[in-house]
């Protein structure tokens, strides 16, 4: 059986869904389709994972490209970034292997870090400008120096959470480029985000199949959903104000960071 053969429409819709969303909030698939997977499709959290993570890491190299075309990625910033998040994944990976992931235990670790992430992208998505203005100003006084290394501890941090959870580059990541760069333009802070998202989750989503959570078919047919919802997305959100939708994906992200917390 190929994996075209194999595509399941259920999936499919449910990559159309997530694509909607993403391409019209930019908000990271890995916060509305690994919680999807796990909740309404029973897939197991370590497949959920290593599958959303490849998942992210196709639709955001469309992104790359589209932002690279327009000129709003900072290489300098997604270097420092990989700098920290490409040692702290293999790192992870590593330690990530020398468990039973198919286990109970593996099982609710990855659980309770999808649940912390989703409610830090739910803060983030309701609060993140009032915490930017309130905690930037203090941030002003950086020196280059400071502001690189601390954009790769920023790196390093968001790498250990996305291989666990496979969430967090666009929350916790997208956050504290705010801060470290604030006279940098916000299509420059979220190409660069993007950008630094596909190295990262196609490294963490390569060791999770070497550790066999991926599933292929399962991939294959979120992605044949997800792409013609990115675009149609893309393409609502001049119509549609995601202000208007941000504060129900947010109570979304909370329900659901809480019912796999308990």
């Amino acid at each position: 059986m190929t994996l075209f053969a194999a595509i399941d429409p259920l999936y499919v819709l449910a990559g159309f869904f997530v694509g909607l969303l993403v391409g019209q909030t930019g908000v990271g698939g890995g916060s509305l389709m690994t919680p999807i997977l796990v909740l309404v499709f029973g897939v197991h959290p370590a497949t959920a994972v290593g599958t959303d993570l490849l998942f992210a890491a196709a639709t955001k190299t469309v992104g790359t490209m589209v932002h690279g075309l327009n000129h709003t990625v900072d290489w300098r910033i997604t270097g420092r970034l990989a700098v920290g998040s490409v040692p702290a994944t293999l790192v992870t990976l590593a330690a990530i292997s020398r468990f039973d992931i198919a286990s109970a235990g593996s099982s609710r670790v990855i659980s309770l870090a999808l649940a912390v992430m989703l409610l830090l992208t739910a803060l983030s998505l309701l609060f993140r400008r009032r915490f930017v203005a309130l905690a930037g100003p203090a941030l002003d006084t950086l020196t280059s120096v400071q502001s690189a290394r601390l954009t790769i501890l920023t790196g390093a941090v968001v790498g250990v959470f996305v291989t666990i959870s496979s969430v967090g580059a666009g929350a916790l990541g997208g956050t504290a480029l705010l801060l470290l760069y604030r006279r940098t333009p916000m299509a420059v802070i979220v190409g660069s985000d993007i950008a630094h998202a596909v190295p990262l989750t196609l490294l963490a989503g390569m060791g999770h199949w070497w550790v066999g959570s991926v599933d292929w078919p399962l991939l294959t047919s979120l992605l044949s959903g997800s792409i013609p919802g990115i675009v149609l997305g893309s393409y609502l959100s001049a119509y549609i104000p995601d202000v208007a939708l941000r504060p129900i994906l947010a109570a979304t992200l909370v329900v659901v960071g809480m019912r796999l917390a308990f």
